[in-house]
């Protein structure tokens, strides 16, 4: 039942991560401005659909990070801790901060993606 429990939490943490991650897309690609009319209706789906996929690429990217963080370091610190719910949220939030700031720094400066 225990694993069972942990694994759910990972789902949870896992859909925070991949919404994390299309926010961020969101925020970096910004608002479609062009009419969604004849084929600008083309172009606004083809636009939703790189908001998903990029956004669960990098989401899932954050979620890994997170994850593999919680079952190595955070779960033995935390045991027992009644802030430990605080401690995870902004530790994924760090964590998307330092991918946005990694892709970002491939995408605009390195210009490697």
């Amino acid at each position: 039942m225990k694993i069972f429990k942990q694994i759910i939490a990972y789902i949870f943490w896992t859909i925070i991560s991949i919404m994390l991650g299309i926010c961020y897309m969101r925020i970096l690609v910004g608002p479609f401005k062009i009419t969604k009319e004849g084929i600008g209706y083309i172009l606004y789906i083809f636009y939703n659909l790189e908001l998903f996929y990029v956004g669960l690429a990098v989401g899932i990217v954050i979620a890994l990070f997170f994850i593999l963080f919680d079952v190595f370091y955070l779960k033995k610190k935390l045991q027992n801790n009644k802030n430990a719910m605080l401690v995870r949220v902004v530790l994924l939030f760090f964590i998307a901060a330092i991918v946005a700031g990694t892709h970002f720094l491939l995408e605009k400066v390195i210009d490697v993606i």
